[in-house]
């Protein structure tokens, strides 16, 4: 079926297909052709002009939102975007979790998706700086859980900056989760220097860190080095993940490719 109102012309169709990227944080080009009922030239050249426009960057057979078009996206937004695919690693991730277990959780979407499962294996300690990670966890029986405080961000629902740092510091957990703006050339990068602060202190005081990353994320650009791949001790993406991503990827660090829920 196509978009309502692809019929408008060039202008308007390219405005719904911004949204669309915006919204789901990444678009494949035929999905996009089938979806407008366009060529998939017509779409090549849509996304070209929004990416001259700054909106989304053009990676192999699709698109993908910038991180700057996204830097008011809140939780709702980034929950609702790749659902699917996080559906799917996490599902991969929760292999990894036991009884008795210290975890460490960050402020991605993607770990949140990881809540769940930890109430499954009591007891756990959890530490997160993640104000919906701490809602959902609550007084559940079977965990003894850690808020890390510091500055809070109410974009990103989450507290940040060096009080957090030093918080986690003072902490250890045998797995940290966490995800990324975007991994670009064996490097992790995200939007927020802040939160690349907070994110480095939990990897720097867990024994195994696990990053949680889809595949809308590669060839994505963000101003702040995060770390670089190998820095992970594993790392799970889902099973549309670009072949020639995957074989980068491998070179870089352990991977597992989550099959599709």
């Amino acid at each position: 079926m196509a978009e309502a109102g692809a019929e408008r012309g060039p202008a308007a169709r390219r405005e719904q297909l911004r949204r669309r990227v915006l919204a789901e944080g990444y678009a494949g080009v035929d999905e996009l052709a089938r979806a407008f009922e366009v060529s998939v030239m017509t779409v090549h050249r849509d996304l070209d002009v929004l990416a001259t426009e700054g909106w989304l960057t053009k990676i192999r057979g699709g698109a993908t939102a910038n991180p700057s078009a996204l830097v008011d996206a809140g939780v709702r937004e980034r929950s609702a975007a790749m659902r699917a695919e996080k559906a799917a690693i996490v599902a991969a991730a929760a292999r990894l979790l036991t009884h008795g277990q210290s975890v460490f959780l960050d402020d991605s979407t993607t770990a949140l998706g990881l809540v769940p499962y930890l109430l499954e294996h009591p007891p756990i300690t959890l530490a997160t700086n993640f104000l919906p990670v701490i809602a959902e966890v609550g007084d559940a029986p079977g965990v003894e859980l850690h808020v890390i405080g510091g500055q809070y961000y109410a974009r990103q629902e989450a507290c940040l900056g060096l009080q957090a740092h030093d918080a986690i510091a003072r902490l250890h957990a045998d797995l940290f989760f966490m995800s990324t703006t975007a991994l670009t050339d064996g490097k992790c990068l995200h939007r927020s220097e802040a939160t690349v602060l907070v994110k480095r202190a939990f990897m720097a005081n867990a024994t195994r860190s696990v990053l949680l990353v889809d595949h809308a994320k590669f060839g994505r650009p963000a101003p702040h080095l995060l770390c670089a791949v190998e820095d992970f001790d594993l790392v799970i993406t889902d099973d549309r993940i670009d072949g020639e991503d995957l074989e980068l990827l491998r070179s870089h660090a352990e991977v597992q490719v989550a099959p599709s829920l």
